[in-house]
């Protein structure tokens, strides 16, 4: 697993520390991983990881809930896949080993959305039964009462299509929330027959929706529902609890807590000068500023309302009140005459990528009326030709920018480039391959100012070092009417000795 290194502290006012974390990962999750992890000694986030998923995995063995070594194997696996992929992980109390506290697990259910626009069921439902496993080992497999939640359940709404104030978005989140009881009840019956069974199984459940919007949701959640049923008996007593979020939410990417409505399509942060800057949520990067401010608009307060009630019935305890951000950054309050500055300051978005492995950092300035006048990127670790070539064409595309050339003519002149680093997409959420940097960049503002969907990922034999591309691109650019070559005999004809 290739890793990025940088300091991070999880407050303005905390000292940096040295932090690990795969290149994928955005400098957020590093807050986060300092937030977590007590101390001041630099942090790897594998062995931070290890540090409870080890002993996790021998307690597991001396309970009797992990059986066999190749059980052991794959709940250790599913583990490192899940908290790698942020689609779920521990509370804080399992990552620094307090017994005292409350223990919890959280899925980030954005993680679980499919590249075809669904939601995976099978594998949240696997996720959830992970996480019943994880915290009947660290509870010695003595309490009755768990607390397995799920969190960003507007993030999927947007992903999805939805609005949070409608009844498709309460069915499908009412479906999601009857899958999540059925995965760790079924889970529950399964370890009741090792250990034995300490509680019944409900006579009577609540009824999941009859159907979604989402292929295959409410089958699954009727199933899962049905699978539990069918045990003899359950080990605990509750199960699936929403709790406030913590640094948990934000290492996983999650920007709302449990079913909490999103705030809006951008949000606040720090940038780097330790200023408060205004940046696109990630549920907008997935979706695009126009679908974005239509899914991700504030809803009022009934409709937060109208959501707990649809998902109450399956829940075993009452879900919190909302809050607006799962970690809002905390940040002292400018000075008036700054705060004068960055009232009249241009608007723009920041985006922080991986391309085939090479940092890249791209950054858009807007005028007054929101139309994009600048294009700027930033190439860390690449060498100084390359880095002023690329200064140099981005700057002709802002000058044209600002002197009414369309964006339109930049994207078709430089969508699907081969010039420099190619290959996967790492921080992107809707562009997973790229033939260059420029790609990559002129695609994603395609995405972002025009609404465009129409460019689709290039394959990866495209993103190959040796691509040379399709006959079409092959071809030469401008037609040539060259004289046709003539015969050697001719030639020869025409050569003369000179004395």
């Amino acid at each position: 697993m290739a890793l990025w290194r940088l300091r991070a502290a999880p407050d303005p006012d905390s000292k940096p520390r040295a932090i690990a974390l795969p290149v994928s990962w955005d400098e957020e999750a590093a807050e986060a991983i300092a937030a977590i992890a007590p101390g001041q000694a630099p942090v790897a986030l594998p062995r931070l990881a290890e540090s409870w998923i080890a002993p996790l995995v021998a307690r597991g063995r001396q309970l009797g809930i992990l059986a066999d070594a190749g059980e052991q194997d794959r709940f250790a696996h599913a583990l490192r896949g899940l908290l790698l992929a942020r689609a779920a992980a521990p509370g804080l109390a399992i990552w620094r080993g307090d017994t005292r506290s409350a223990s919890r697990f959280v899925l980030n259910l954005p993680a679980f959305l499919d590249a075809e626009g669904g939601f995976d069921a099978r594998a949240y439902a696997a996720a959830v039964a992970t996480g019943v496993r994880v915290l009947d080992i660290w509870t010695q497999a003595k309490s009755p009462r768990l607390s397995v939640g799920f969190a960003d359940l507007a993030g999927l709404l947007a992903g999805l299509g939805l609005t949070y104030d409608s009844a498709e978005a309460r069915a499908v989140g009412a479906a999601i929330a009857a899958l999540t009881r059925g995965a760790a009840e079924a889970e529950s019956g399964r370890i009741a027959e090792r250990l034995g069974a300490r509680e019944p199984v409900a006579l009577i459940a609540p009824s999941p929706p009859e159907e979604t919007v989402v292929p295959g949701l409410a089958a699954a959640a009727r199933a899962a529902l049905d699978e539990a049923a069918g045990s003899l008996g359950l080990r605990h007593q509750a199960l699936v609890v929403l709790a406030a979020p913590d640094a948990v939410e934000k290492l996983l990417g999650a920007e709302t807590g449990g079913l909490a409505p999103a705030s809006g399509p951008t949000r606040l942060t720090l940038d780097r000068e330790g200023w408060v800057a205004e940046v696109p949520t990630r549920a907008a990067l997935r979706l695009g500023r126009a679908e974005a401010e239509r899914l991700l608009a504030p809803p009022s307060d009934q409709a937060w309302t109208a959501m707990a009630q649809a998902i109450a019935p399956f829940l075993h305890a009452p879900a919190p009140m909302p809050l607006a951000s799962a970690a809002p950054a905390s940040a002292p309050a400018p000075l008036p005459a700054r705060a004068t500055a960055l009232a009249t300051r241009p608007g723009g978005s920041v985006w922080r990528v991986s391309v085939g492995g090479h940092k890249v950092v791209l950054r858009t300035t807007e005028d007054g009326s929101g139309k994009l006048s600048e294009v700027t990127i930033a190439l860390t670790k690449e060498g100084a030709a390359y880095r002023s070539l690329m200064d140099a064409m981005l700057h002709s595309v802002s000058i044209g920018l600002q002197n009414g050339v369309a964006l339109d003519h930049f994207v078709e002149a430089h969508a699907y480039t081969r010039f420099g680093p190619a290959g996967a997409v790492e921080g992107d959420p809707a562009i997973r391959r790229a033939t260059s940097v420029l790609d990559w960049a002129f695609r994603r503002l395609a995405l972002e100012y025009l609404g465009r969907r129409d460019l689709a990922d290039p394959s990866e034999a495209d993103c190959a070092p040796d691509a040379t591309g399709n006959a079409a691109e092959q071809a030469p650019l401008l037609p040539m009417d060259l004289p046709a070559s003539p015969a050697p005999r001719a030639r020869r004809r025409q050569f003369k000795l000179v004395g």
